[in-house]
């Protein structure tokens, strides 16, 4: 079974097919959390992700990279296709919150007091998130989120290595200023 990957009329053959299904596919869940973090909203993130996934597939038979750089490659597709949506809107105002709740990890027999000052702490932490400009959230998110070396937080973002670390060490403090900012330090 082939499947058409580009209007040119190139094809992905089963074997690329799988290969993407095994190189490209694990790297959802990052995808989706950088999206939710440049999009600030579910809905608009599961876009960006269907959008980008569908823009890998089109161009995989042209990636050449190690299975190791799939991961850059694919979140810098994610990045773009998000900065491309943003450019559509028109508007930084975004509708819905993300609910900290809904992506817990919290464990069922945990005291409702831990729990409360958890998503407490949880909902600071995105809304000072949201507040930061769109470079400064995608490196955090690239780098703490999701563990990206400064070399794959390059590739993936198109600027120097050394641009990377200046713009984590200013979102770094910004966020350190608006947690004690709603803390009241």
């Amino acid at each position: 079974m082939a499947a058409k990957s580009s209007s040119e009329g190139e094809r992905l053959d089963s074997h690329e097919l799988e290969r993407f299904e095994t190189v490209v596919l694990p790297h959802l869940d990052a995808a989706y959390t950088l999206a939710r973090y440049l999009t600030r909203n579910d809905h608009d993130a599961e876009d960006v992700v269907q959008d980008a996934y569908l823009r890998a597939l089109k161009y995989f038979g042209g990636f050449r990279g190690e299975d190791s750089s799939a991961r850059a490659w694919v979140l810098a597709i994610v990045r773009n296709t998000a900065y491309t949506w943003r450019r559509r809107q028109h508007s930084d105002t975004l509708g819905t919150e993300f609910n900290e709740e809904l992506h817990s990890d919290a464990v069922a027999d945990e005291h409702p007091e831990a729990t409360l000052l958890k998503r407490d702490a949880g909902e600071s932490l995105t809304r000072a998130l949201d507040q930061l400009p769109i470079e400064f959230r995608e490196v955090i998110v690239l780098r703490e989120l999701e563990g990206l070396s400064y070399k794959e937080i390059s590739d993936v973002a198109g600027v120097p290595v050394g641009t990377v670390m200046s713009r984590l060490s200013r979102a770094r403090q910004r966020l350190q200023e608006a947690l004690c900012a709603a803390e009241e330090c």
